[in-house]
C-alpha cells in the first residue's frame, strides 16, 4: 500500500494539467452584408494556411442555425462558410485552416486559419479570413480580408465586425 502513495500523489498533481486540456466544440461563421460592395484588395497568398491543421476529419453538426437562419438576403446579410468541428485547446495556441467551395489552383472562395488557445477558462481566437475571386479561368484576381484577435467566454456567442464582413464565433464544451 506504501508503493501506491507516491504514484497517487503523482497522479493527483498530474490531474488539473489533464482536465484543463479538454476537447471543445468551435462553431464559425462567416457572413457579409448584402448590398455591400465587395471590395477588392491585394489577392490572398498562396501559403493562406500558414501550415494550420486542416479541420477534415474533426468537423461537428452545427448548432447555430437560428442564427445563421436569421443572416438570409432577405434581412440583408449573406452567409460565406458555416463550419463545426471539435478541438483540444491548451495554453498554448493551435491553427487550425477552413476553406469552403471548389479548390482553385490551390484557393478557395473563402479560406482562413483560427488560432485558439485557453486562458484561465477564457479562449482566445485570432482569426484571418480570406473572401476571394477569380476569374473565367479560376486565377485569383482578388481578395477581401477579416483579421481578427478577441479573448471569449467560454459557452458565448460572440460577434466580429469587419465593416462589410463579420464573423460569429461560439465555443462551448460538450
Amino acid at each position: 500500500m506504501r508503493v501506491l502513495r507516491p504514484l497517487f500523489l503523482l497522479l493527483c498533481l498530474m490531474a488539473p494539467q489533464a482536465f484543463a486540456d479538454g476537447l471543445f466544440q468551435i462553431e464559425l461563421v462567416v457572413f457579409r452584408q448584402a448590398g455591400e460592395a465587395p471590395s477588392t484588395g491585394q489577392p490572398a497568398p498562396d501559403d493562406w494556411a500558414m501550415g494550420a491543421l486542416p479541420i477534415a476529419g474533426n468537423e461537428r453538426g452545427t448548432a447555430l442555425n437560428a442564427e445563421v437562419a436569421r443572416l438570409n438576403p432577405g434581412s440583408g446579410y449573406e452567409v460565406l462558410m458555416h463550419k463545426a468541428w471539435a478541438q483540444h485547446l491548451t495554453a498554448a495556441p493551435e491553427k487550425s485552416s477552413l476553406s469552403t467551395g471548389n479548390d482553385q489552383f490551390g484557393h478557395f472562395p473563402v479560406e482562413g486559419v483560427v488560432s485558439l488557445s485557453e486562458q484561465q477558462r477564457l479562449i482566445d481566437l485570432e482569426a484571418d479570413f480570406w473572401i476571394n475571386r477569380f476569374d473565367n479561368n479560376g486565377l485569383l484576381t482578388g481578395s477581401e480580408r477579416v483579421r481578427q484577435k478577441t479573448r471569449l467566454k467560454l459557452g458565448e456567442l460572440t460577434y466580429l465586425d469587419n465593416g462589410g464582413l463579420g464573423v460569429l464565433v461560439k465555443i462551448t464544451q460538450p
